[in-house]
């Protein structure tokens, strides 16, 4: 059986308005860069706007709704932070189903700084080690996961990181997981 490539990936982000530009622009630019398909979910249609800098920023295209996502067209999902995105993700029911079927099926499922929220909400963090951004640390912790002080950290192909500070990292680890393949089927 030959291992999954990157440039044959198909990614899934999964966001909203008032994400972190950088941590979905990294990603999103550099699997590209390396041949994966990427695509955008949200909750709405059209286009989702950024968070940079303290301030509303640039906006990206949308190319489905997370209604309409069936985890086995990807073979990865992505979930960038920023406050205001992971907290509206969570709060719908579309995006939270998208969140729990990639955690059953086993595929890598990468969350940045604040959108570890969306694991917790998906109870996908009990027993497992995770990083976040430091102001949610203590979720992480009630949720039942080891944090750990750390740029990125995997358990059982959930890889989570802290910051934008973190991105080539996180990238690289989204990469070599991706690459490894499926992981046992985890319970969400």
């Amino acid at each position: 059986m030959s291992l999954p490539s990157i440039s044959s990936a198909k990614i899934l982000v999964l966001a909203t308005d008032g994400y972190e530009r950088s941590e979905l622009r990294v990603p999103h630019e550099e699997l590209k860069r390396r041949g994966a398909t990427v695509k955008i979910a949200s909750i709405k249609e059209g286009s989702i706007k950024s968070w940079s800098k303290g301030d509303w920023g640039d906006s990206i295209s949308v190319d489905l709704l997370a209604r309409e996502v069936k985890v086995d067209d990807f073979d990865a999902l992505v979930l960038p932070g920023g406050q205001i995105n992971p907290d509206k993700l969570r709060a719908d029911e579309n995006a939270m189903r998208v969140v729990r079927e990639f955690v059953k099926s086993g595929k890598v499922v990468d969350a940045i700084c604040h959108a570890p929220w969306l694991l917790i909400e998906a109870d996908a963090l009990r027993g497992r080690q995770a990083t976040s951004y430091w102001s949610i640390k203590t979720d992480v912790k009630n949720a039942g996961a080891t944090w750990k002080d750390e740029k990125v950290v995997t358990d059982q192909g959930i890889i989570t990181s802290r910051s934008p500070d973190d991105l080539d990292a996180f990238v690289a680890k989204i990469v070599e997981e991706i690459e490894e393949g499926r992981h046992e089927k985890r319970a969400a």
